[in-house]
């Protein structure tokens, strides 16, 4: 028996090591190939945009419309129904500190539905509304905390692996800062992405995608929308429960996504206002890192890991990044004149930190439209040396993480921001 199981390691590790190989990953730098970017601010037409004004009315939709049809998907022009009950609201969290509420959302379209649960800590101690964080937890609301009565989150039934430590009470509570957040005078509002859309491409048929009028189960479109697009989605439908809160100030949301959610966050913040500041946390792939450097994980790694992440006209890209007819630079900037704040972690080479910070530093001519501060030159910064303008970098030390020093430099991003009412609404909509 114990002969049968070194055996079984030894072939996994087998396999695991020629299935990297086969991805042949680019870790070193010198072999970058020489790249292009796609032009931020030339219209399709030739002309160059030298206005605030002209991006809005005229780059700006070019550009959402080319990330839409040629990478995340189109979100779905048509509605469903979505309830709300509150299911606890205990002011007593996190030591007397909070107020813990959970809200069910359920999604019907009148033959169908699904749900997910939605966790809010709120401070108690507050003169007037407070700003707050949304973002969404892995491995349900439950593992963000070790207090026991933080409900499961109706998706874990579904992705859960049953004995494996990864999804016991608090395993990830190390990535949510509850107490720090609180003390600084900010809400936070979390939910399960799986709740959503179950992160495994066989379980499409329990996420809100399946909902939606059009949905074939045995069929997608090349520009139908994916899990990315989902979640998108869903993080938009948590601001229109947080608009009916009376504790919440709505003009002061910002979105934290990280890793896969990171990429999630910088499409919803592209396409939903409603988010001021849009944090993008390690990434990587399909989030703020460039495509064109092909540098880690790739459109094809990608694609072929995750094939329900992105639209499937994406795929035509594998290996051809250089063919996209957009780089990440520019999703950013479509997050103009909101704030925008990047991180990396340096042993996340998987991630692209270079690439992650060329794309926010190139994201600064859109940002100068407006007169604000963009990040001033090509050279990254130094370990823990935060960028804070209006669009914002640091790179840590650590892995693929979410970490409290993060969270701190979010924090102070926040505060500085948000206390001087230096986020406006757009008016591209």
């Amino acid at each position: 028996m114990k002969k049968t199981k070194i055996l079984t390691t030894v072939i996994l590790c087998l396999v695991f090591a020629s299935t990297h190989a086969q991805q042949n990953v680019n870790y070193d730098e010198s072999q970058v190939p020489a790249y292009i970017l796609p032009e931020l601010l030339k219209c399709r037409n030739g002309e160059m945009v030298t206005t605030a004004e002209q991006w809005e009315k005229q780059r700006r939709p070019e550009l959402m419309e080319l990330f839409a049809s040629k990478m995340y998907g189109r979100t779905p022009a048509g509605d469903i129904d979505i309830s709300y009950e509150i299911l606890t609201d205990n002011p007593d969290a996190l030591s007397g500190k909070a107020t813990s509420r959970q809200v069910k959302f359920t999604f019907s379209n009148g033959n169908k539905k699904t749900e997910a649960i939605l966790l809010m800590y709120i401070p108690n101690m507050r003169k007037g509304k407070v700003p707050v964080f949304v973002g969404y937890n892995f491995k349900g609301n439950h593992s963000t905390t070790t207090d026991t009565t933080i409900l499961h989150s109706p998706a874990f039934r579904l992705v859960k692996e049953p004995g494996h430590p990864d999804w016991e009470r608090g395993n990830q509570a190390n990535r949510w800062s509850y107490d720090m957040i609180i003390d600084r005078g900010y809400a936070v509002a979390t939910m399960c992405y799986h709740d959503i859309f179950p992160d495994k491409p066989e379980l499409k048929e329990y996420s809100v995608v399946s909902l939606f009028p059009g949905y074939d189960p045995d069929k997608t479109a090349p520009e139908e929308w994916q899990a990315i697009g989902a979640w998108a989605w869903g993080s938009s439908r948590i601001i229109d429960f947080l608009e009916t809160q009376e504790e919440i100030d709505t003009n002061k949301i910002a979105i934290m996504g990280h890793s896969r959610q990171g990429k999630a966050a910088l499409w919803a913040g592209a396409q939903d206002e409603r988010f001021r500041i849009v944090i993008s946390n390690n990434s990587g792939c399909g989030g703020a890192a460039l495509f064109r450097r092909k540098f880690g994980e790739t459109a094809e790694i990608i694609n072929k890991a995750f094939p329900h992440w992105f639209c499937e006209s994406f795929r035509q890209y594998n290996n051809k990044e250089e063919l996209l007819p957009v780089d990440q630079h520019q999703l950013l900037a479509l997050i103009a004149p909101r704030k925008v704040y990047v991180a990396s972690a340096e042993e996340d080479l998987w991630a692209d930190p270079r690439g992650e910070f060329l794309a926010a530093y190139h994201a600064g001519p859109v940002y100068r439209l407006y007169g604000l501060e963009t990040i001033g030159s090509d050279e990254m910064p130094a370990l823990h040396t935060p960028i804070t303008g209006d669009i914002g970098y640091h790179i840590r030390a650590g892995k693929h993480d979410v970490k409290e020093y993060d969270w701190k430099r979010y924090l102070d991003f926040a505060d500085a921001h948000f206390s001087k009412n230096s986020v406006t609404r757009p008016s591209f909509k």
